[in-house]
C-alpha cells in the first residue's frame, strides 16, 4: 500500500473501520453479542484504555513507520515483540521466563542476521522514523492483549475480544480519519481495496487465531512467550513469498543462515514450552495418583 501511495493515516484507520461490520456479523451469528456488551459495560474505561494501547498504539505507529522505512526494516524490527512480551511479565505479578527469553533472543539474532546486509543503506530519517515507532508498537501489542486477557479472565472468546477491542479503539481510528480528511488527500480505490484485504486477512483471521492461541497459553509465561515467538515466522514467509510471487532476488547466504537460526529458535522455543508444561503438570499428576 505504501509503495502505491496514499497516506499512512488511511492505511491504519481503514483496516479497523472495515473490521467492525465483519466482526459484528460473526459474533452476532454465534449469538455471543450480549455477553460482550455485558463485559464492556462493566469496565468501559479499561476497555477504552487497553484497546487503544493494544490496537491504536500498535497499528498506528506501524503504518507511520512504513511511510519512512523499507518493508524489510519494519518486519525485522517488529520482531522485538517476541521479547517484549516476556519483559512485560513482571507487570502481571510473574517472573520473567528466562529460558523462553533466551530462545527469543536466538530468534531475534536470526532476524538481525537476515537484515544485516541491508542495514548499510539506512539513513538517519529511516532509523528514527522507521525503527522507533515499530519498537513502540512491539511493546503496545502484547501489553494491550495481555491486559485485556486479564480483564476478561476467559469469560469471552477470541472473536468477542477482537470485536470488543476494535469497537473500544474506534475513537482513536475516527479521530485519525478526521485528521486524515483535513490534512491528507482521500484514499484511492486501490488503498481502500488493499485495506479491506488487510482487515479480512490480518485484522480478522490472523488476529482471532493469535488471540485464541494466547488465550490457551494464558497463565503460563513460557508458553505465552512461545506463542508470541511464532510471529518471527512472518519474516521467513515474507522473504520466500517475495521470491516466489514478486520474482525478487534469492536471499544471500547470510540471510539464509539467519532464516535457519530463526527456524531453529522457534523449534527450541516450542521444546522449552513443552518441557515447562510437563514439569508443571508433574506435581498435579502425583497428587492425583496419591
Amino acid at each position: 500500500m505504501e509503495l502505491e501511495g496514499g497516506s499512512w493515516i488511511w492505511s491504519a484507520s481503514l483496516r479497523f473501520l472495515f473490521m467492525v461490520p465483519f466482526l459484528l456479523a460473526i459474533v452476532g451469528l454465534r449469538r455471543n453479542l450480549p455477553e460482550l456488551w455485558q463485559e464492556m459495560r462493566a469496565q468501559p474505561l479499561q476497555w477504552l484504555l487497553w484497546s487503544t494501547v493494544g490496537f491504536g498504539l500498535f497499528y498506528g505507529p506501524l503504518s507511520f513507520a512504513a511511510a519512512y522505512g523499507p518493508g524489510w526494516l519494519i518486519a525485522g524490527t517488529w520482531q522485538v515483540t517476541i521479547i517484549a512480551g516476556s519483559l512485560l511479565v513482571p507487570l502481571f505479578g510473574q517472573k520473567i521466563p528466562l529460558k523462553g527469553l533466551a530462545m527469543s533472543m536466538i530468534i531475534l539474532a536470526g532476524v538481525a542476521l537476515m537484515q544485516l546486509h541491508e542495514a548499510k543503506q539506512l539513513g538517519t530519517t529511516e532509523v528514527v522514523y522507521g525503527i522507533l515507532p515499530v519498537v513502540i508498537a512491539a511493546f503496545a501489542y502484547p501489553l494491550g492483549n495481555r491486559k485485556m486477557m486479564a480483564l476478561t479472565s476467559g469469560r469471552i472468546d477470541a472473536y468477542q475480544r477482537v470485536l470488543g477491542m476494535t469497537l473500544a479503539s474506534l475513537p482513536c481510528w475516527l479521530l485519525l480519519a478526521c485528521f486524515g480528511a483535513a490534512t491528507a488527500r482521500m484514499p484511492s480505490a486501490s488503498q481502500i481495496t488493499q485495506s479491506l484485504l488487510v482487515a479480512l486477512t490480518s485484522g480478522i483471521i490472523a488476529t482471532v487465531v493469535f488471540f485464541q492461541a494466547t488465550d490457551l497459553a494464558k497463565g503460563n509465561p513460557v508458553q505465552l512467550a512461545a506463542v508470541e515467538a511464532t510471529q518471527a515466522g512472518e519474516v521467513v514467509f515474507a522473504v520466500l513469498l517475495e521470491v516466489a510471487i514478486l520474482s525478487a532476488a534469492l536471499p544471500s547466504l547470510v540471510s539464509s543462515v539467519g532464516m535457519m537460526i530463526v527456524m531453529i529458535g522457534m523449534v527450541l522455543h516450542s521444546y522449552v514450552s513443552h518441557a515447562d508444561q510437563k514439569t508443571s503438570l508433574a506435581p498435579a499428576t502425583k497428587r492425583a495418583a496419591s
